[in-house]
């Protein structure tokens, strides 16, 4: 038997999957956790992944490696491979103001859309360059290379020491702002706008199949998060994909490139050559947490109140902003509670609005997508958040259509897997792995709840 390893390095931990090439069956796995925070020295990721491959028994006997992790994490290297200062994960929020600064000296959202695909908010990498340029300088002049999270771990597990033999792949390159995933290439210019004239090194760029070497591993050329959960999945023209986690994201496969002038929708890149456009909320599953832990229950009691609540929460709206909100634009929002009254103010429609409001931001996401022309054929919804059975069984009304669940798995490190696999073989194709178990749910839609989520989401503090 061949195996194969893929490793996802998510925002909260590191998960390892030793695969059989040939047919994806797990055969071990491991993980280890991450710290917590918005800023994180980069060391803390490969101690994780060392931790977490020793745990899914090490890999000596696996012939391809690749690396996914989360995007758009700004990592700076000196000329010796030092890193800089700590690296700022997508969820940190301090670039805001310098993404609107940029946003403007482009002249406005549609120049950028048209640049890269990507217009820069708080999480974009562009944007944070802007920042550490404006606030510390003396480590932007140190800068000698920017990379991403994955691109540092793999040139970390490859033994490397040389920046210029950094590597990324254009699914997580497209997420940068400096990077035009429908050109194929880098805007070096946008880099040296945002750095104030300094223009670093970039790793090179590899083709979804794109393989390079670390000792007794062959590495494939590694994703961003979104587009290895996508090849994990084995995502299709037409499939939606729904992810919550840390984020929501709400993605989908298309052939062409989106440039959604809006702003709204990032026209990323997948990890098979083809498309990723995608709109990611700052708030997913612990949106679910906050909800339970106000009321003092766990997750499953959780479902139990929201299920036995009327759709619409007797007229109970959450607007999920509880750690500022990416999409829409507004990184210094709150959550709000509106419509409280004495006779829905229960434990049961507070439950209800929590998975209401957060499935409500997710179908703004999937209402801005189909605008710019993807067509959504099914859901795919997935994450540790879909483990909440009230959010299975509540997303087809609140979406308006029936949702797949797949079988709960680890679809990041899947994807990365089978990336090596691919790698490995040297096929035009990635290997055709066998489909992962899922359970359709359907119900009658409730196009109410996202009116009403409508009329009141905008009042918020932090709003336009």
């Amino acid at each position: 038997m061949t195996l194969v390893a893929g490793i996802d390095s998510s925002t909260q931990s590191c998960k390892v999957r030793v695969c059989d090439a040939a047919t994806g069956r797990v055969v071990r796995e491991g993980r280890a956790a991450h710290p917590e925070g918005t800023e994180i020295d980069p060391a803390a990721w490969e101690s994780a992944a060392l931790e977490a491959i020793a745990a899914a028994g090490g890999l000596d006997d696996v012939d391809a490696v690749s690396v996914a992790a989360q995007q758009h994490g700004m990592v700076c290297l000196d000329a010796a491979g030092h890193v800089v200062r700590p690296a700022l994960l997508w969820n940190d929020v301090r670039s805001a103001d310098a993404a609107r600064t940029l946003v403007g000296e482009l002249g406005g959202a549609q120049a950028w859309a048209r640049a890269v695909g990507v217009v820069p908010l708080a999480a974009i990498t562009v944007a944070k360059l802007r920042w550490l340029a404006d606030h510390e300088p003396d480590r932007a002049d140190r800068t000698a290379a920017v990379c991403l999270p994955h691109d540092w771990l793999t040139w970390r597990l490859r033994g490397e020491t040389d920046i210029a033999t950094l590597t990324t792949d254009r699914s997580d390159a497209s997420g940068t702002g400096y990077y035009d995933a429908a050109a194929g290439g880098y805007r070096a210019d946008l880099v040296e706008l945002a750095l104030r004239g300094r223009r670093p090194e970039l790793p090179t760029v590899l083709g979804p199949s794109g393989q390079t070497r670390g000792g007794a591993q062959l590495f494939g050329a590694g994703l961003g998060d979104n587009a290895a959960a996508a090849l994990g999945l084995d995502a299709q023209q037409g499939d939606v994909i729904v992810s919550v986690g840390t984020s929501g994201v709400v993605a989908a496969v298309t052939d062409d490139p989106v440039r959604d002038h809006s702003g709204l929708v990032a026209g990323f890149a997948d990890g098979t050559g083809h498309h990723l456009p995608l709109v990611c909320t700052l708030n997913g599953a612990r949106v679910l947490d906050a909800a339970a832990a106000m009321l003092r229950v766990g997750h499953d009691e959780l479902s139990g109140l929201a299920l036995s609540a009327p759709p619409g929460s007797a007229g109970l709206v959450l607007v999920p902003y509880l750690d500022g909100e990416r999409t829409p634009n507004r990184p210094n929002a709150s959550g709000a509670l509106h419509g409280l009254r004495v006779a829905n103010a229960t434990p049961a429609n507070l439950a209800r609005a929590a998975v209401e409001g957060l499935l409500c931001a997710l179908a703004d996401g999937l209402a801005q997508l189909t605008s710019c022309g993807v067509v959504a054929r099914r859901i795919l919804l997935i994450g540790g958040g879909a483990q909440s059975r009230a959010l299975r069984r509540i997303a087809p009304a609140v979406f308006g259509m029936p949702v797949l669940a797949p079988a709960p798995a680890e679809y990041v490190a899947r994807g990365a897997a089978r990336q090596a696999a691919w790698a490995l073989s040297g096929s035009a194709l990635p290997p055709a792995w066998a489909p992962t178990e899922s359970r359709e749910y359907n119900t009658d839609p409730t196009p109410e709840v996202a009116q009403r989520y409508a009329q009141v989401r905008d009042l918020t503090e932090g709003g336009p």
